[in-house]
């Protein structure tokens, strides 16, 4: 049986950090489906879902077991859905573990047989939040170095 995992999140847009996450999750588990969440509570993304799949996929080209796909509603349901048995939720600072630890309880009340695995972003990521890199792209600044070559050049594209 493969072992597969969901890794969740808008990724508006997908990070350096994040890809290090899927690459440290692949040496865990056989297939890695990055799930680019659409929650239409959210402030307006900078990215449609299609966009952001798009990018992904180009971005994890080379990692054969790695996938991605958009979804609306609720993690549980789209692990369930892909036949996941576990997510992936990645930990930057301390703040981060208050609010992951809050989701993954209430996930383990309605998919006891989900298991959240922690990944903690390494040293060079551990700053890189989506929301910062936008705000700092919209204002013209490089933000090359903290994401993938296909992001970094629809970035320079949106803010034309």
């Amino acid at each position: 049986m493969s072992r597969r995992a969901l890794f969740p999140g808008s990724f508006d847009p997908f990070t350096n950090g994040h890809l290090e996450l899927v690459r440290r999750a692949l040496r865990l588990f056989d297939e890695v489906v990055v799930g680019v969440a659409v929650n239409p509570d959210k402030r307006t993304p900078l990215f449609t879902p299609e966009e952001r799949v798009a990018m992904i996929e180009e971005v994890l080209a080379d990692e054969p077991r790695a996938s991605v796909t958009a979804y609306v509603g609720l993690t549980v349901d789209e692990a369930r859905r892909l036949g996941a048995q576990a997510l992936i939720k990645g930990l930057r600072l301390p703040s981060d573990f208050e609010s992951e630890l809050q989701q993954a309880l209430m996930n383990r009340q309605l998919a006891p047989e989900l298991e959240t695995v922690f990944l903690a972003a390494g040293p060079t990521e551990i700053f890189l939040a989506s929301s910062i890199l936008k705000d700092v792209a919209s204002w013209g600044q490089d933000v090359d170095r903290f994401v993938p070559p296909a992001v970094a050049r629809r970035l320079r594209e949106r803010r034309r």
